[in-house]
């Protein structure tokens, strides 16, 4: 029972995190809260391993590190841009859906899905369309809802970071995590020094941005050490169970509403991935 309750702590600090993030990315430039989320998350990571001491794993495994840290780096840009314009109680479960992508790389290394888990991959697929749409505001039918589009780029990058960190995990999780955000924050620096963002803040927004950074670095290590002590395909979706969190928050703090279409939209969403993970 460890790797799933690994799983589940990291979708609780990953949906925190996010929530956070979507909040600052409404009034901070995009590329500030990236960066200096990433750079305290780096920080952590780096004392984490620095404390324990041991010497990096073989250079497959953190190329592996590598490919998550590109993934991620798109993935998350994607989800904060997304949670800002849109309404996070139908970007943060559509973004989840990536926990498709890992039951698809195990269909293709040998593994074969359950009928529970074939039926909550199709009922995860139908909600995504179902909260990806809304009413227009003349009343003229309905159209795609404004973030889902950047949704579904992080969807489909974090399902291959989930599957490169399992890899490189097998190496060693605490330095695969460390490599990824090494990476990750090194492209986002790069794109800084091109871009010239203003990285200008107050007290109270670089200590929201560090504690972004911080929960989002702990919900990565908590997944890879997940994916050491349980399959892939299990934790992976539980993993991503972290849109309850944000939703919650954004229902409870922000009051924000959707129309029944998208509730159902995202029940489903989520009643998918819970197959996923029965089956």
């Amino acid at each position: 029972m460890t790797g799933p309750f690994l799983a589940l702590a990291a979708s609780l600090s990953w949906g925190v995190g996010d929530f956070l993030a979507g909040l600052s990315s409404r009034k901070l430039q995009l590329l500030t809260v990236l960066v200096v989320s990433q750079a305290a998350g780096l920080t952590s990571l780096a004392l984490l391993v620095a404390v324990r001491g041991e010497g990096p794993p073989e250079a497959r495994y953190l190329l592996y590190a590598a490919l998550a840290g590109i993934a991620g780096a798109v993935g998350l840009a994607a989800l904060y841009k997304g949670l800002a314009v849109g309404s996070m109680s139908v970007v943060a479960p559509i973004s989840a859906t990536a926990a498709v992508i890992p039951v698809a790389a195990g269909l293709i290394t040998g593994e074969r899905p359950s009928a529970a888990q074939g039926a909550g991959i199709a009922l995860a697929l139908a909600g995504v369309v179902l909260a990806s749409r809304e009413r227009r505001a003349d009343g003229g039918g309905r159209r795609v809802a404004e973030g889902v589009g950047l949704a579904l780029v992080a969807a489909v990058s974090f399902g291959l970071l989930l599957v490169a960190l399992g890899a490189a995990s097998d190496g060693d999780a605490p330095w695969a995590t460390l490599s990824m955000r090494a990476t990750s924050f090194s492209l986002l620096a790069v794109t800084a020094l091109v871009v010239r963002p203003s990285l200008a803040l107050r007290r109270n927004d670089l200590a929201v941005l560090a504690l972004i950074g911080v929960l989002d670095a702990a919900g990565n290590a908590l997944f890879a050490m997940a994916t050491t002590e349980s399959l892939l395909s299990v934790v992976s979706v539980l993993a991503q169970l972290y849109p309850v969190v944000t939703v919650l928050l954004a229902r409870v703090i922000l009051g924000e509403r959707i129309s029944r279409p998208q509730q159902v939209g995202v029940v489903a969403a989520f009643a998918g991935i819970a197959l996923i993970t029965a089956g």
